[in-house]
């Protein structure tokens, strides 16, 4: 294979992948990801990592964390999933993506073996990514996790520091109808004498945590017991929030450059996991950090994190996707003053939207959609579900299609928001910025 386009279409034609495939496409442990790197030479024991679980705001937590490592002066790897526009989002070092060179030399370097061992989509990215980090000699490596923990394959790397987000809904099917066995789930990723940061103390299932730190004799913390937000404001470039310090009985304002409220809850795990940081021997100076937090799209990249794609029309999107993530956008909404909402919805089969679909407001106008994926639910199945709650809409026969009828029909001070799929961000933003 000799271009970059014909290696991606190798890895997505001939490698089972969640996001296209669901649960067929997850094996049921770590094997291949193992059998994999000790081929490469165990990529993964060459670098030193964080690792990052939760189900929702992991991946705006590990951008942050890579952010700050970045500003401190650290050649930082960050491993994300999935991604919006280009695969190599999901491999970077200090904020810039895997060259094309890379990935076709690795897929036809190692093409036998991955036909031997025959892994998953996700199972060869993983491999890719630790091998690419080992080789440019990465000093700290920030890897979010992809889905659960326990069985995730980047649950081979032995981390600095484990970091898990919060606990929803999310991925039943796979991980467990409870939130306890979700969680428990999650906690896979604590390892022996590893330190793990818990962002949010949930209390109804603090119990998972603390057990299964127990018996791997990990110190465990949760964030929200030393930091505590007090007040937040929203700019035009960011949000601005007041964090009190309970130890140090100190408040400090930090100036996030990602919109979303929901990050005053991400931004606490950050702060405490750069604490325990320091104290195993990173230096991460205060005005690093400062300037890593409030830099973090320009350093790293992120992308649909409750972004402004447009003032004039006015145009939000938002990868929220679960019961919480949705919940989430709607408080964000409800912050807003417009007239009329535009709402752009897409939505996978698997999806358990009897949970969802009732938050949505039934003032707004939607416009149903699938994306390009056998995992979609069919656009007029969606609007004929929706409609059951009181949503009214038109189907469509693509995104763009939807996104393009919005555009026409919105008028000054009213509100474009995609959003209900990571997929249905990634196709606007592919298609039309």
């Amino acid at each position: 294979m000799k271009t970059f386009a014909e290696v991606i279409e190798y890895l997505y034609a001939r490698l089972p992948m969640f996001t296209r495939d669901g649960a067929s496409a997850i094996n049921p442990d770590v094997d291949n990801t193992l059998l994999l790197c000790e081929a490469l030479g165990n990529p993964q024991q060459q670098f030193k990592s964080v690792h990052i679980a939760g189900t929702n705001g992991k991946g705006s937590t590990s951008h942050m964390m890579a952010s700050v490592f970045q500003a401190s002066g650290l050649k930082t790897g960050l491993y994300t999933s999935p991604h919006l526009v280009d695969f190599r989002e999901r491999i970077r070092i200090d904020g810039q993506m895997i060259p094309q060179k890379n990935v076709i030399d690795f897929i036809n370097a190692n093409q036998t073996l991955i036909e031997t061992i025959k892994p998953s989509f996700f199972e060869v990215t993983v491999a890719l990514a630790f091998d690419f980090f080992a080789k440019n000699k990465v000093d700290i490596a920030v890897i979010e996790v992809g889905l659960g923990g326990r069985l995730d394959s980047t649950n081979i790397i032995q981390p600095e520091l484990s970091m898990i987000t919060n606990i929803g809904m999310d991925h039943m099917n796979v991980l467990g109808n409870t939130l306890e066995e979700i969680a428990g789930e999650k906690a896979g990723i604590i390892k022996e004498g590893t330190p793990v940061v818990i962002s949010e103390r949930q209390a109804a299932i603090q119990h998972v945590f603390q057990d299964k730190a127990a018996a791997l004799n990990a110190s465990l913390y949760f964030a929200n017991d030393y930091y505590q937000v007090e007040a937040v404001n929203r700019k035009t470039d960011g949000l601005y929030i007041d964090i009190l310090n309970n130890v140090k009985q100190v408040s400090t304002v930090w100036h996030l450059d990602l919109a979303g409220g929901y990050q005053q809850k991400n931004i606490l795990g950050v702060l405490y996991a750069i604490d325990k940081l320091r104290e195993l021997g990173f230096n991460l100076p205060h005005e690093k950090v400062v300037y890593g937090l409030s830099h973090v799209q320009e350093s790293t990249g992120l992308r649909g994190r409750w972004q402004t794609l447009s003032d004039h029309p006015w145009i939000i999107c938002d990868t929220g996707h679960n019961e919480d993530g949705i919940r989430e956008v709607l408080a964000n909404l409800a912050s807003l003053s417009y007239d009329k909402l535009h709402f752009i919805f897409g939505a996978m089969r698997d999806k358990d939207l009897s949970h969802i679909l009732p938050q949505l407001p039934k003032d707004a106008v939607y416009y149903f959609a699938a994306p390009e994926m056998p995992r979609a639910m069919l656009a007029d199945q969606l609007r004929e579900l929706a409609a059951t709650f009181g949503l009214k809409g038109n189907d469509y026969n693509s995104i763009s299609d939807a996104f393009l009828s919005a555009k026409e029909q919105v008028k000054d001070n009213e509100l474009i928001f995609i959003g209900g799929s990571t997929f249905v961000v990634a196709d606007v933003l592919t298609n039309h910025f």
